[in-house]
């Protein structure tokens, strides 16, 4: 019986992939592939011969009932991206919709993404959280940020590093300079970097430092006065 797998591959370090993984991958009549060349490059490392097929945002939306069809008639494909777990800022959404809309089982790895050991390390309170990935380049940017001005759990963004000092800018002016947030880099590679402070603090660092590599941002959510109006009235 054929079936989609959600492979998660490593976000930096090769060596967090997991067994399981690497035994599914290799049981693949067929892996799709963000990047044929990137992914690749690990599959020569781990070993696995299956062949590999790139599907990705430009041509997602043309090959997801081809591959469906593969599936349904009895093959095992996996789903992988460049790093970390496919629909997580990255293309895999469209083809586990059509295969939940047809009845074709799936079967989602655990493994690699991003924005989880940057939350846990942040020393930002990571019981409630919203995961807001990568905000509109121009169009809607502001206005997203603006809704999130109240929001009280802690909130997480994926970032450019080009535009990582206009997007801690716009928090600065919308959340308030003194939010505390935390700047994760690199996460799982040679020169992974976490670094801590006030959106203020946060900006003329990075304008010192200059800014390099993959980048997740975290926020702490709004805090209400410990004033309330009757105190105040008081």
């Amino acid at each position: 019986m054929g079936k989609l797998f959600v492979v998660p591959t490593p976000i930096g370090n090769l060596e967090d992939i997991t067994l399981r993984a690497i035994r599914i991958l290799e049981e693949s009549d067929l892996i799709l592939s963000e990047d044929t060349r990137t992914s690749g490059f690990l599959m020569n490392h781990l070993g696995v011969k299956a062949p590999l097929w790139a599907h990705h945002k430009f041509n997602e939306h043309r090959t997801v009932e081809q591959v469906a069809d593969r599936i349904a008639q009895g093959q095992k494909v996996s789903l992988i991206s460049d790093a970390g777990t496919p629909g997580i800022s990255d293309p895999g959404f469209l083809l586990i919709r059509t295969c939940v809309e047809r009845g074709i089982e799936i079967e989602c790895l655990p493994g690699p993404t991003a924005f989880v050991p940057a939350l846990v390390n942040s020393g930002i309170p990571c019981d409630r959280f919203i995961f807001e990935g990568f905000l509109p380049q121009k169009k809607g940017r502001n206005k997203r940020i603006e809704a999130l001005k109240e929001e009280e759990r802690t909130i997480v963004f994926y970032e450019s590093p080009f535009r990582l000092i206009k997007l801690l800018e716009q928090l600065a002016g919308h959340l308030g300079a003194e939010r505390k947030a935390s700047v994760s880099r690199e996460i799982s590679k040679l020169y992974e970097e976490t670094v801590r402070g006030t959106l203020t603090e946060l900006i003329e660092h990075f304008t010192k430092q200059g800014v390099k590599g993959e980048i997740v941002v975290v926020v702490e959510g709004y805090r209400k006065s410990t004033h309330s109006s009757q105190d105040l009235s008081e």
